[in-house]
């Protein structure tokens, strides 16, 4: 038995250790494995030609989200690629006895992998949760620990169940103090990042502490989990607390009962213990933050909204000086450029990162009773199909729909542009998703990455803006 104080991290990791070789990785039981319809044909196909079949079929879930269209889905889907892999998505869950949210079953609940999850109460506190996708971070928002894998991994677990991993060092990021009206989780993720760098977290797992995470809804947790991996990390997790039973309460899955109350017990012993230590700690000031936007081709390249466009020769770095003029020559800015007022072609509201209720109705907020400006295009896309419902019990949708926007229907959609849901090259972008690389929202497009309050305040006036001066 092993007394000794530790992170919640290790709480995790210790109960899923099947075996442990030394030198070597662990075998992992994974509790939960989410599938979608990009990154899983060939591990099913791997099984096929094995004569294999899926392990634990009850512990496997898929949704359709990053080929499927969000236009009408009584359309044909044009993109042949993405119609392919719809196609297998739908024989692979059917020959595997798997539960499938898609198009021809289940589209009741079929949305966005990290949104569906924990809206079903699939993602529980203290689980090991894979997915091939790198935003399975997503889920440690609830104490899990949550991670992306390839594609040969998807493989494995579907077979085995388990997974070899290396055990990753922890990181402790303390965040404190109190946001300021108009300023969002998305900016707390985005602060961070810019701050530390994209490299920060490589090898570590973060765990986010701090009066500030506290303070956070779940979905604003969520957002600050989604994009761990941004900053490096392997996962991000905040440990579970009565903000998160309150929102796990009676979902479709979570437990129910004398079940429940055995589930709650357990997961109030997963918070890291006083005395644990940490291999590493970084921290931010919550309250010191404003409105974040960035400026370059990845999501460390962030500043405040009202800050200036560094100067290459000011980096003294060479490596990092060289990619800071590779980045502004993509991006057509100049140094000691403002970003206020710099006209934008295209809104997008969505993704894994910012797709949840409480985003579409900060966008709306400031949406009410205002127009899009003219020749803008606006695209709110709802992360599942019950956020879908929920926003349209609310009226969301007409405020939408009055401003000028398009209301689509769910599916990861601009953050990696299918099914033409994508910028022009040249084109410019604020989007609430998580990643700015290059070509990532089309050859040649170029976005912004900011909070749905920017980005819904730059779709009135077409030009970056600030939302604390619409919110006042």
């Amino acid at each position: 038995m092993n007394d000794r104080p530790r992170t919640l991290f290790e709480k995790i990791w210790d109960a899923h250790v099947v075996a442990q070789e030394p030198d070597s990785p662990a075998v992992l039981y994974i509790d939960l494995h989410l599938v979608h319809e990009v990154t899983s044909p060939q591990a099913f196909e791997g099984l096929r030609c094995r004569g294999l079949k899926v392990r634990r079929p009850d512990r496997t879930f898929a949704t359709l989200d990053h080929g499927i269209p969000t236009h009408d889905r009584r359309l044909p889907i044009v993109d042949e690629m993405a119609r392919k892999q719809i196609e297998m998505m739908e024989r692979n869950a059917a020959e595997n006895g798997i539960t499938l949210y898609g198009i021809k079953t289940g589209a009741d609940k079929q949305g966005i992998v990290h949104v569906i999850g924990p809206e079903l109460g699939l993602t529980q506190p203290g689980m090991t949760i894979v997915c091939g996708d790198s935003h399975t971070a997503t889920h440690g928002a609830f104490g899990a620990l949550g991670f992306g894998i390839g594609t040969s991994e998807v493989e494995m677990v579907l077979a085995t169940q388990c997974l070899l991993q290396r055990k990753p060092k922890t990181m402790n990021v303390r965040i404190d103090g109190a946001l300021k009206p108009g300023v969002t989780a998305k900016d707390i993720i985005l602060g961070l990042i810019a701050k530390y760098g994209v490299g920060a977290g490589t090898g570590y797992v973060f765990e986010y502490t701090g009066e500030a995470i506290r303070r956070l809804s779940m979905e604003e947790r969520m957002t600050i989990c989604n994009m761990s991996i941004e900053g490096g990390s392997r996962a991000g997790m905040i440990a579970p607390d009565d903000t998160t039973f309150e929102w796990m309460a009676g979902r479709e899955f979570a437990p129910k009962g004398a079940d429940w109350d055995r589930a709650l017990a357990y997961w109030r012993t997963l918070p890291t213990d006083e005395g644990a230590r940490y291999d590493a700690e970084i921290s931010l000031d919550a309250g010191a933050l404003e409105p974040m936007i960035t400026y370059g081709t990845n999501p460390g390249m962030g500043m405040p909204i009202t800050g200036r466009v560094p100067d290459p020769d000011q980096v003294g770095d060479p490596a990092h000086k060289a990619a800071l003029q590779k980045a502004l020559a993509y991006m057509g800015l100049r140094p000691n450029q403002p970003l206020l007022g710099h006209p934008v072609d295209v809104v997008f509201i969505g993704s894994c990162t910012n797709s949840r209720i409480s985003d579409l109705r900060e966008a709306a907020r400031l949406l009410k009773g205002r127009k899009v400006k003219e020749g803008l295009r606006v695209m709110v896309v709802p992360g599942s199909a019950q956020v879908k419902r929920q926003a349209e019990r609310e009226g969301l949708h007409e405020i939408f729909l009055a401003a000028g926007a398009e209301w689509r229907e769910p599916g990861c959609s601009m953050c990696i542009a299918m099914n033409g849901d994508q910028l022009e090259p040249g084109q410019y972008a604020i989007s609430t998703s998580n990643r700015n690389f290059e070509g990532r929202q089309g050859k040649g497009g170029r976005t912004f990455l900011a909070s749905p309050l920017t980005a819904a305040a730059s779709a009135i006036t077409g030009v970056i803006t600030d939302a604390r001066t619409l919110l006042q």
